[in-house]
């Protein structure tokens, strides 16, 4: 009856351990591959003037989306400028998604 348990908790031990073992090994591999846009900036933020500037140190072409907090997306362009017309947004809070070549960040926006 001993060695049942015995070999239950061990089998359990081994399973746990290999299951740990894969999810940090899925999330090292993710961190590496993200690469970040460097000197990002939005600004003004938070905003009234239906204007935003986006700028970074490439200044390359960028894809800009913007998400309501529902997750819907309500904008998108795709620019070579600093300054984005976001007229068309109601005031709230919006999260921007920009992709400059391969790299790619997540800011907060908030239009009051």
């Amino acid at each position: 009856m001993i060695k049942k348990y015995f070999y239950i908790i061990l089998f359990g031990a081994f399973l746990f351990s290999v299951n740990t073992y894969s999810q940090d090994s899925k999330n090292s591999t993710t961190r590496t591959q993200e690469l970040t846009i460097e000197g990002l900036t939005i600004y003004p933020n938070p905003t009234n003037t239906g204007k935003i500037n986006i700028s970074s140190k490439l200044s390359l072409e960028k894809k800009v989306e913007i998400f309501d907090v529902l997750g819907k997306k309500v904008f998108e362009t795709i620019t070579t400028t600093k300054e984005i017309n976001i007229s068309t947004l109601n005031p709230g809070v919006y999260i921007v998604k920009i992709r400059e070549a391969e790299a790619s960040a997540t800011r907060k926006l908030i239009i009051n």
